[in-house]
Order: structure tokens, then sequence, then C-alpha cells
């Protein structure tokens, strides 16, 4: 009788996958169970997913009070999440299914059948005059602008023109918190976190839809 050949007892999880690999199908199952147990357990606070739309892949991000991140690919999405561990927890994990409720309503945004959203949202990211300048950016009615200037006159800051640009530079949910309605004085685009192309994108839709 042959005996069975005994594996190494120290295999690295490389090691073992190579020696039984499993069909992607059960891969994609088993970490699909392993993500919903750690997020039952608590130990996800920041789940994230990607999600494609008219103007490029998106990075979305969530923790349980709510929506945290919204990111374009230009922003580099290593450096997002690393940032995103840095700033609100290092206990990050893919978990799409904590962010359908945030893909719907983007998806049903770029179709043109939702002009606001409603969404919980987490402002960790933003602080001070910044907050205060996001937080009004959604009055900002759909398919309209303002000017940089008469966003710094609402949040009774009428010279803070240069920090209400900043402001919505470094808006951490541009789409949903819309800072892509807000325009140079002379009707020019100005900046835009996503790129000029992504904001022409944004308006043109909202014109047009």
């Amino acid at each position: 009788m042959t005996d069975t050949p005994s594996l190494p007892e120290h295999l690295t999880t490389n090691e073992r996958e190579a020696l039984f690999p499993l069909p992607d199908p059960a891969l994609a199952g088993l970490r699909a169970r392993l993500v919903q147990q750690a997020d039952d357990a608590g130990l996800v606070e920041v789940a994230y997913r990607t999600l494609d739309t008219p103007v490029g892949p998106l990075l979305l991000a969530a923790t349980a009070q709510g929506l945290v991140r919204v990111a374009f690919e230009r922003e580099g999405f290593d450096a997002v999440l690393a940032a995103l561990a840095t700033r609100v927890s290092p206990r990050v994990l893919e978990a799409p299914r904590r962010l359908d409720e945030a893909a719907a309503e983007l998806e049903e945004y770029f179709t043109g059948a939702r002009r606001r959203f409603d969404l919980p949202l987490d402002r960790a990211l933003s602080t001070g005059f910044r907050e205060k300048v996001q937080r009004v950016l959604p009055r900002i009615d759909y398919g309209s602008t303002r000017s940089y200037k008469e966003i710094a006159e609402l949040v009774g800051s009428p010279r803070a023109v240069r920090a209400v640009g900043t402001a919505c530079a470094t808006n951490p949910l541009p789409i949903v918190v819309p800072c892509h309605r807000v325009l140079r004085t002379d009707g020019a685009l100005g900046g835009y976190i996503g790129g000029l192309d992504a904001k022409t994108a944004l308006l043109t839709l909202e014109r047009t839809a």
C-alpha cells in the first residue's frame, strides 16, 4: 500500500492556493462570506466599492454614519483609500453591499431620473469654513449654477471668494454635494476635482435632462 505524501506543515496562503486552486466563483463566494462576517462583527468601519459612470469610474466609501467619500479615478483610488485609513479608520474593506443605495442613486442621477440625493452623509473629512461652504452647495438647484462670489455671500463671508474656491476644490463628496455647479464670476468653469471634462459633462447632463 502506497503512503499518501504529506504536505509541508508551513505553507503560505499563496502556496496552498497553487496546490488547491479554487474556481473563480468559489473564491468570489468565499470572499463575499468573509466580508459579510467582518461587517456583521463590526470590523469594517469604512466600506468601499467602485462604480462605472459616464464620467469614468468612481470610488464610493461609507461609514456607519453615511457616505464619506466619492472619488474620481484621476485622484488615484489607492491614495484615496490610504487617506481614508489615516483620517477615518484603518478598518477599510471593499464591501459593495454597503454602498448599494449610493450606487443606485448615482446611476439614477446619470440617467437623468434623479435631481437630488437622499443619502446620509458623513462629513468627517470636512471641517470649519470648508464644511460650512459644502453644506450650502446642495441648495443650488439642479441645472442651475452660482458663482464663487455668490456662495461666499451666502455663507456670510463676501470677501472669502478664494476660500470658497478651496472648499469646492477639496469637497470629499463631489456630485452628491454639487460643487460642479459653482463657476467663476465671469462664467468660466474654474477648477474641479474630477477635471474640467467631468465638470462640463455634469453641467451638460443637468441642462439637458
